[in-house]
């Protein structure tokens, strides 16, 4: 297994059109000490057009390198919960054409599963942690 190289096929496919979700904690952290990004909250649901009142169809939050294929995230120190444990199993990566997937991944799911953990280990904090 590759370490993620920034595609942001995840953030593409999951970060817009209702896909992802925050805790009530997240939100309440937001509204106290990032209110530019409690402004895309609408009750529980995240990423929501203040203009409009809908879902964006991609994460506000991501951006392309204009030099380059990656993307980066302008909230990624305090991305929703969703955000920091993506991906959790071999099956969602398969799902949506990962790019950390190697074959031989595929071959031995539950090594590839032991290696996404070990990976992951610093995008999952304990809950409710917050910088």
């Amino acid at each position: 297994m590759k370490n993620c190289n920034s595609c942001g096929k995840c953030c593409e496919t999951w970060g817009g059109s209702g896909g992802l979700s925050a805790t009530a904690e997240e939100i309440e952290w937001w509204e106290t000490h990032r209110p530019d990004i409690a402004r895309y909250v609408q009750g529980e649901k995240i990423w929501i057009n203040p203009a409009s009142g809908e879902y964006f169809a991609r994460c506000p939050w991501l951006r392309k390198s204009p030099d380059s294929r990656k993307y980066t995230c302008d909230i990624y120190d305090v991305r929703p919960e969703d955000c920091r444990h993506y991906p959790t199993n071999i099956a969602e990566m398969v799902r949506d054409d990962c790019e950390m997937l190697e074959q031989r991944d595929l071959v031995n799911l539950s090594r590839a599963q032991r290696r996404l953990d070990a990976i992951m280990i610093v995008s999952r904090p304990p809950a409710g942690r917050r910088p």
